[in-house]
């Protein structure tokens, strides 16, 4: 036996019905935060953040690559 059931609700609906937490602000913050760093442009800040989490030894990773772009660079501070 074979029962198939069609369910005709809004997107909204679904997540009340299943129980599901109501995101909505999260979404438009993480939406405005977007805006804003795409209005910005690329600072100096978001680049040492990004290399800091992507560096395998945290805040250590990150002074090797900066006193290894410094040495490319001819800012060598020694």
């Amino acid at each position: 036996m074979k029962i198939t059931v069609d369910v005709d609700c809004t997107p909204e609906e679904a997540r009340r019905f299943m129980g599901l937490p109501d995101l909505s602000g999260l979404h438009e913050a993480y939406l405005s935060k977007m805006r804003t760093a795409i209005e910005q442009g690329v600072t100096p800040d978001t680049i040492q953040t990004m290399m800091q989490s992507w560096g395998p030894m945290g805040e250590a990773g990150f002074n090797l690559w900066r006193h290894m772009l410094d040495n490319m660079g001819g800012n060598s501070t020694k």
